[in-house]
């Protein structure tokens, strides 16, 4: 099967606007009327005043300069000997000190929706990425507890924005970073020992360590483990107590991890162990090339890594005067992983805004080991606060606890919770409202987008009911689809592409819940003005067309977002 061909219907339409510059400039050049000289690149904008046309370009004023003439006056030369023939442009004008604007004409809006329905599924993607490998590492919560809301909000997130980078073109691959090794499974097995020991002998009988984890599932664990094995670890060594209740107590959270996960419809593609970088000697091999290349010095028995030699704010320990490495120790040799042993070209991390401190020296490492730290970006995540009505909300109604993922989920749909949760931009705070989400009315955001989607659905099955069906365009006039809300829609339509791709680059997936909740907003303003049922024919079939687009194009952002285009509401 050929490879299929990524079609952008606005890229065309500048590239066309460059070729139509490019061929009057040289014409000028020959009449005489321009001198010949290296230009600057022009810029294509769209106007916000729709009578300016659909795009301006600056051209005359960028290179006003360079030609030794006024900006208007090379405008209207250029103007003069623009040729628009067989292009997607029905007239030109110029305007201001120089601009020229183009004003596209009906053929352009009638490959917008041949194209959405050639394109289907695949309406949207690009290959702009060129297959780049990119891994994306999101949550990655401590497996030593459940899931809280910072990390209900890095997951729609992280696989929000791993579905936006594999529509343009990246190969992009999720992982789940298990904290299984290091000072916090330390303090899990003690905090474990003393609730298995509490169990059987109350409270008072062992007294719980001061940083331990205060958690219920922590009780839970350590009663699941005295229920399968007894009370027979309690005369045991203290070695075959952590070798059993370990690994027993971690694999039950990670699971646990893993179906809450899962019922929020994130799947990875690899949940990467901590204990491996020890296990394969990688942690040991990352610490001897810091060490070869002049990074390390001694100091009070730990081993420093001169950080501030790479942009750090002060040098940092990698291995306490213990001999136990740090966390940053581990996390430097994880990301040589990433990079190194499995070739990244770029690694994304979503982080909790008080991370911000770890950012510059984690990247710095990257450069000191001999990688390269610019390939390394990280996506800070700022504070949720949920609310109900106004006021606002810390724990379950269900359960009378603070609300981890799972008991979010047991309030609000999936759906809601993964489009709520990319609304804003990673880095502001965000306001969630649980009363708002659960609420079947126009006024929450992901019901109205699906309605459109819906409304699509059974406006088609009602057109069948009257013996009207739509297989494609072919035998349509789609020229006759000239009115503004039509329009309209259709040039939103038409950014989709470049929408996906602008939510690439800026690693912000908000931008697509704002574009399909826009797409929403437009059909019903183009559905409530322009009506189908009841015209002539081929304007019927035409408008119908259009709306079909548009709910392929609802689809395909929905789909993206794991949210679940319904067909009735």
């Amino acid at each position: 099967m050929d490879k299929l061909k990524y079609i952008n219907n606005i890229s065309d339409a500048k590239n066309q606007i460059k070729k139509i510059i490019s061929d009057s400039y040289n014409k000028c050049v020959e009449n005489g009327e321009l001198i010949l000289s290296e230009l600057n690149n022009f810029a294509i904008e769209t106007p916000k005043d729709k009578s300016h046309g659909e795009f301006a370009v600056n051209f005359a004023l960028v290179n006003s300069k360079i030609l030794k003439d006024n900006p208007r006056s090379i405008g209207e030369k250029i103007y003069k000997n623009l040729n628009l023939d067989n292009t997607y442009f029905e007239k030109c004008e110029i305007a201001g000190p120089g601009f020229i604007n183009f004003f596209i004409g009906s053929k352009w809006f009638e490959e917008v929706v041949k194209t959405i329905f050639d394109q289907k599924d695949n309406f949207g993607k690009s290959n702009i990425g060129n297959n780049k490998k990119v891994m994306v590492e999101f949550v990655s919560a401590n497996p030593t507890g459940p899931m809280h809301i910072g990390n209900a909000r890095g997951g729609a997130l992280g696989d929000c924005l791993s579905s936006v980078l594999s529509m343009a073109g990246y190969d992009v691959t999720r992982e789940f970073y298990v904290n299984d090794a290091g000072n916090q499974i330390e303090k899990f097995y003690q905090s474990l020992k003393a609730r298995y020991f509490q169990h059987f002998n109350g409270e008072e009988s062992y007294p719980f360590p001061e940083d331990g984890y205060h958690g219920a599932d922590i009780i839970t664990r350590a009663e699941q483990f005295a229920e399968e094995f007894g009370d027979k670890y309690l005369t045991l060594s203290d070695d075959e107590l952590r070798e059993a209740i370990i690994p027993f107590a971690l694999e039950r959270n990670i699971k646990g991890l893993q179906d809450d996960l899962a019922r929020y419809r994130i799947i990875y593609d690899v949940w990467f162990r901590e204990s491996k970088l020890y296990e394969d000697g990688e942690l040991d091999e990352t610490i001897k090339i810091l060490k070869d290349k002049g990074c390390l010095y001694e100091k009070d028995g730990a081993i420093y890594y001169r950080a501030t030699d790479f942009g750090g704010e002060k040098d940092e320990v990698l291995i306490r005067s213990n001999g136990v490495p740090t966390y940053f120790a581990a996390d430097i040799a994880y990301h040589r992983n990433k990079f190194q042993m499995r070739g990244f070209d770029r690694v994304i991390n979503i982080w909790g805004a008080d991370h911000h401190g770890h950012v510059a020296r984690l990247k710095g490492a990257m450069d000191a080991i001999g990688l390269d730290g610019d390939k390394l970006d990280i996506v800070l995540m700022q504070l949720v606060r949920l609310t109900s009505n106004g006021e606002i909300v810390k724990v379950s109604k269900r359960t009378g606890k603070s609300i981890s993922l799972s008991n979010l989920l047991d309030d609000i749909s999936v759906d809601a919770a993964r489009y709520f949760f990319n609304t804003r931009e990673s880095n502001t705070h965000l306001e969630f409202d649980m009363a708002l989400a659960m609420e079947k009315s126009s006024e929450n955001p992901v019901f109205y987008v699906q309605y459109a989607h819906a409304r699509i659905c059974s406006i088609e099955k009602n057109l069948k009911e009257d013996g009207i069906s739509l297989e494609g365009y072919n035998g349509i006039d789609l020229s006759v689809l000239n009115k503004d809300e039509e329009r309209d829609l259709i040039k939103l339509l038409a950014s989709m592409p470049d929408e996906i791709i602008a939510s690439a680059d800026s690693y912000d997936p908000s931008r697509m819940t704002k574009y399909v909740y826009n797409v929403a907003a437009a059909f019903h303003k183009f559905y409530n003005s322009c009506r189908i049922k009841g015209e002539e024919e081929n304007l019927l079939k035409a408008r119908l067309s259009l709306a079909l687009a548009t709910r392929q194009v609802i689809k395909n952002v929905l789909s993206m977002l794991n949210i679940d285009a319904p067909e009735s509401m």
